[in-house]
């Protein structure tokens, strides 16, 4: 893309962008890349600085793995959202793996991690600016925590039903048993037997298409 749509995309992202020096603002437009990633593409395996990625549509999710294979997804960034665990290099004061995959088709601006870990060398803003970004989603983080710590499976799931059936405005949640499965960091059949119990409940409907709510209010008494 030309520099002068990268310098509009970044001028409403940075709160630093104009504070920087020419020569500055010159190179992370060099070393950006207008990238599309197709659903299920593994974009940061957690083994190198993949760079700094701003999601333009689509959706990317950020999870974590044990050595047994079992995954745990941290959160989902979205249009209009920055993901900076994805750029050790910068942020060298993140010690653990994180991955990220695209959870749907998704169109991205990629600053290599290198040319944005240089020019925050000589930038303290733009360091200040990535800790505050990485840190505001440590609050997701824990929360994810808390509910694999302290929580019942019915009360969690409840809670991603609501949650899921809020973010795409309708009551079917379009998953199936072993994707819900992995987004909250637990197993298929354990998914499918409480789903089974909330179906048996008049809750939910399950079919091929995903999960339905059928009652709201009940679903949400269970997350009490």
């Amino acid at each position: 893309m030309p520099k002068t749509v990268w310098e509009s995309i970044y001028r409403e992202i940075f709160p630093f962008w104009e504070q920087l020096p020419d020569a500055d603002r010159e190179y992370i437009c060099q070393n950006s890349h207008d990238v599309t990633y197709p659903k299920g593409k593994n974009i940061h395996d957690g083994s190198e600085c993949s760079g700094v990625i701003f999601v333009r549509s689509g959706s990317l999710r950020l999870y974590m793995m044990s050595e047994e294979g079992k995954e745990i997804t941290l959160y989902r960034l979205y249009k209009g959202d920055l993901c900076m665990l994805s750029a050790s290099c910068v942020l060298d004061a993140i010690t653990f793996e994180v991955l990220v995959d695209a959870e749907q088709d998704s169109r991205c601006c990629v600053i290599s991690g290198p040319a944005f870990a240089a020019v925050s060398e000589r930038n303290p803003n733009i360091r200040i600016f990535s800790l505050e970004t990485a840190v505001s989603r440590f609050s997701d983080v824990m929360w994810v925590m808390q509910q694999i710590l302290f929580m019942s499976m019915d009360k969690r799931l409840a809670i991603f039903l609501l949650d899921e059936s809020a973010r795409t405005g309708s009551d079917t949640v379009a998953l199936t048993h072993g994707q819900i499965a992995r987004y909250m960091g637990s197993a298929r059949e354990v998914v499918s037997r409480m789903l089974k119990y909330f179906a048996g409940e008049g809750i939910v409907e399950v079919s091929r298409g995903g999960v339905t709510i059928l009652d709201k209010k009940r679903l949400r008494e269970l997350t009490l």
